[in-house]
Formats: C-alpha cells, sequence, structure tokens
C-alpha cells in the first residue's frame, strides 16, 4: 500500500473543484465521505467517485457515506431503494428474533449491492447506540434497542451483510452515545453517569469488536475523562476502546468540524489532538476548503499499528462473488419487514 494521509475528507459539490482535485493529487488521503450535496444521479455519483480513485493507482480508496436508512440517508429513492430506520428491525426482534436476524442482513446485502454499484465501499452503519429515555433525537430511531444484547446481535447482522459483499462497515458512535441527551452536531453533550451504568453503553461495541472500522463520538464521559473529550482522551481510547471493548481495528474520529469541540481552537489543532490520543485517521466532513486544505497541508501519513489497522480493513474489500441472489433477496427482505415498514415501495 502506498503511502496515504490519515484522513477521510468532504467534497464540497458534485464533481472535484481544480483546487480539490490538486490538493488531492499532492496529499492521497485514505478516503473520502459524500453527502446529498454530492449526489445528484447516479451517473454522476459514479463518475465522481471513479474520479476519486483515479488518484491512488496502487491501492484501494475508501469511499464512505453515511447510508443507515430511514432519516440518515444520503442516497435516496428513487435513485435507490428506501430502507427502514434501525429501530424497525429491533421492533421485529422483540417478537421473532430470527426473523429480525435475517432481515438486517438482507437490508445491509440489498444495500451493499447498491453502493458498491456505484463504488462506493464503505458504509458508516451499524449505529450500536442505546436508545434510552434521555438519548438525544439526534439518534432516535437510529438505534436498534434500549437493550444491549440486542444491539449487538443486530449491529453484528448488518455487519455481516456489507461483509459478505466486499463492502465494510463501521460501528458507531464508539464507545455510545446513548446517556448523550444532547447533538453533538451542536453542542459537546457531557455523560455524568457512573462507569458501572456505562457498561451498558459499550456492551454492543464489545460483541462487535473484531469488525474492522468504527467512528467515535464526541462526548465527555466524567468517569473517564472529565477533561477531554472522547476522540481527544489518550485515556478513554487506551481504557475503554482498546481496552474493556477490545477494539483493535481502524478508529477514525466522528466529523473533526462538529460543535462539539471548541471553535475556540482550530480544525487542525483539534485534528492533531485525537492523533496524538490514538485515533488513526481523521474524519473532516464539511467540505470547505477554509477548513480542509489547512488539514490536507499538516495531517501526517498513515505509520504503524494505524497503518496496518488501514491495511487489513482494506484487505476485506478484495471483489467477492455474492452468494446472494439480488431478486429473491429482495424479496423475502420485503415480506420480513413489510408489517413493520408498510411505507417501503413494492418496486423501486
Amino acid at each position: 500500500m502506498t503511502s496515504r494521509q490519515a484522513a477521510i475528507y468532504g467534497l464540497s459539490g458534485l464533481e472535484l473543484t481544480a483546487e480539490e482535485a490538486d490538493y488531492i493529487n499532492k496529499t492521497n488521503p485514505l478516503g473520502f465521505i459524500l453527502f446529498s450535496r454530492n449526489i445528484e444521479t447516479l451517473e454522476q455519483v459514479s463518475n465522481l467517485v471513479s474520479h476519486l480513485k483515479s488518484f491512488a493507482t496502487d491501492s484501494e480508496t475508501l469511499i464512505l457515506i453515511d447510508q443507515e436508512g430511514g432519516r440518515v440517508a444520503r442516497l435516496r429513492s428513487p435513485l435507490v431503494r428506501d430502507y427502514p430506520p434501525a429501530e424497525i428491525y429491533g421492533n421485529i426482534y422483540e417478537t421473532d428474533p430470527e426473523n429480525a436476524l435475517r432481515a438486517a442482513y438482507l437490508g445491509a446485502v440489498l444495500m451493499a449491492k447498491e453502493l458498491l454499484g456505484l463504488g462506493i465501499n464503505v458504509d458508516c452503519t451499524p449505529c450500536l447506540d442505546l436508545s434510552l429515555h434521555q438519548t438525544s433525537v439526534v439518534i432516535g430511531n437510529r438505534a436498534f434497542s434500549a437493550h444491549p444484547e440486542v444491539v449487538g446481535a443486530l449491529g453484528k447482522a448488518v455487519a455481516q451483510g456489507f461483509l459478505d459483499e466486499g463492502a465494510l462497515p463501521v460501528i458507531k458512535h464508539i464507545p455510545g452515545h446513548g446517556h448523550a441527551a444532547v447533538d453533538s452536531h451542536e453542542v459537546l453533550p457531557v455523560v455524568d453517569v457512573a462507569l458501572d451504568v456505562l457498561v451498558e453503553d459499550f456492551a454492543p461495541f464489545r460483541h462487535c469488536n473484531t469488525l474492522p472500522l468504527a467512528m467515535t463520538g464526541h462526548l465527555i464521559f466524567n468517569a473517564i475523562d472529565a477533561e477531554n473529550v472522547s476522540t481527544q482522551s489518550s485515556t478513554l481510547i487506551e481504557k475503554i476502546i482498546r481496552g474493556h471493548i477490545g477494539f483493535d481495528g481502524l478508529l477514525m474520529t466522528d466529523d473533526i468540524s462538529m460543535k462539539a469541540l471548541s471553535p475556540e481552537i482550530s480544525i487542525t489543532k483539534h485534528a492533531q489532538r485525537a492523533l496524538q490520543a490514538g485515533c488513526d485517521v481523521i474524519l473532516h466532513c464539511n467540505g470547505k476548503p477554509s477548513e480542509m486544505f489547512p488539514l490536507m497541508e499538516v495531517l501526517p501519513n498513515l505509520t504503524g499499528r494505524a497503518l496496518e489497522r488501514t491495511e487489513k480493513a482494506m484487505a476485506l474489500l478484495t471483489d467477492k462473488i455474492s452468494k446472494t441472489n439480488e431478486t429473491s433477496a429482495e424479496k423475502e427482505w420485503r415480506e420480513l419487514i413489510s408489517d413493520h415498514f408498510p411505507e417501503s415501495p413494492k418496486n423501486v
């Protein structure tokens, strides 16, 4: 694998600007993440992805998207199928765990097929946060359940669906956003509960700790490190994410431009602190040149354990011959979810 910058960037629009292309060519980032502003037609998305991948000639480029289903879906009908929010699978699980796991798996398989058809090889799902009475609406029905064992089981089923098709899932928001009562996009959540309670939040991630990629949440856990946000806390990353949870895959930050991180400190400083604390890769999503280009000028390349974790994850992207027929998979999936997600159209 060639030297790649320890970063994943968002882009400003439907195609690369000349300046974006110049910076990408110079820095060779590990990957890119697509948002609604980057999507118009399937052909346009495919062309954009091909352009992004053309900069790295001897190794794969990670192309990410937040395609969870429900309200978090950058690609929408009629371009792709409508998928339910995670909560629907959790509801099915309450009465029929086997059908819920099968439905979650098949939904992921179908989603992976659509994304891979466009060249998108990483989906930032499943969300392994618990849905508790105080959980911020930013999570809401994106969570499978309030029960850790249900979240862990369904999360693993979704992840396996992607892996079986040759795409990579990203478990998030490690070590758990369930006890956060505010939206970290807008303000820093401070979680003030005991460690023995937080263990419940960590449990789904422990269940999925062998998966290749994880994304942090931006929170302060007073019981672990009251001074530093989790993304920048070496104590939390070493003792909880790498230690208690046992996750040894590639750890990326949540969007480093979110308002949970103090605006009084520069984006570049936030990114450097996250890497120093033990994150492997910086995720910067908003596509603003005034933030992105300075980051591109200072962020290091992947080395050491971060490089090893990257190579291990990317090895899973080798082309696979799918064992699942798309037509039969869709028929079975729709039958399993029809009573809980009737708004899903019969044909897309």
